[in-house]
């Protein structure tokens, strides 16, 4: 199979994930990943019901997954003969918006998942003086992240970008001591150190 990033929103597809899709013979993905690429796809589509289940599709059949596949996404399912085709992540299309340096950050992901790893990770890293970039759960977000910094005494910029690249994308920068609210479950976060 090949895995195909479809970007994290609308227009966020590269030209090799057009090629891909545009000459597939059978497209799955999700109900949003389908539609991120239903102008290129010239076949069948194919909601996906179960993501376990990926390794009996045909071998040539292209999966479709949101943003970045190797990041929270499809990715992790690929075999050895399996290809993998990079799509515009959300940790891309944040630290362009702000302005965020990527070579002192740590990703870490709590979406759809126990978020006690990923706090234990956000305090290991911060320890090691990184930037934080955050792919958050509901009951992980930029309340909880807050008091993490604060309990530590670190004083940060805490960005939100939400809905990126639709109609309503969002982008909110706040404080440790006025974190900004979320108003979408679309969105990721970013932790930005202020300088000493």
């Amino acid at each position: 199979m090949i895995i195909v990033g479809v970007g994290v929103g609308p227009g966020m597809l590269t030209q090799e994930a057009i090629g891909t899709i545009s000459n597939a013979p059978v497209v799955y993905g999700s109900k949003r990943a389908i539609e991120l690429a239903r102008e290129h796809i010239r076949c069948e589509a194919h909601p996906i019901k179960s993501f376990k289940n990926l390794h009996l599709l045909p071998a040539d059949a292209v999966i479709l997954s949101t943003g970045d596949p190797m990041f929270s996404g499809l990715g992790k399912f690929a075999g050895e003969k399996d290809r993998v085709i990079t799509g515009i992540s959300s940790i891309q299309a944040a630290c362009a918006r702000f302005h965020v340096e990527m070579s002192n950050l740590a990703m870490i992901t709590a979406h759809g998942r126990d978020p006690a790893p990923a706090k234990a990770a956000l305090i290991r890293e911060l320890e090691m003086g990184k930037n934080i970039f955050l792919l958050p759960a509901d009951n992980f977000g930029p309340q909880e992240v807050a008091a993490i910094l604060k309990e530590r005494g670190i004083d940060a910029r805490i960005c939100i970008y939400e809905n990126i690249g639709y109609p309503d994308e969002r982008a909110v920068i706040g404080s440790v001591s006025e974190p900004p609210l979320n108003e979408s479950d679309m969105y990721c976060l970013l932790v930005v150190r202020r300088s000493e």
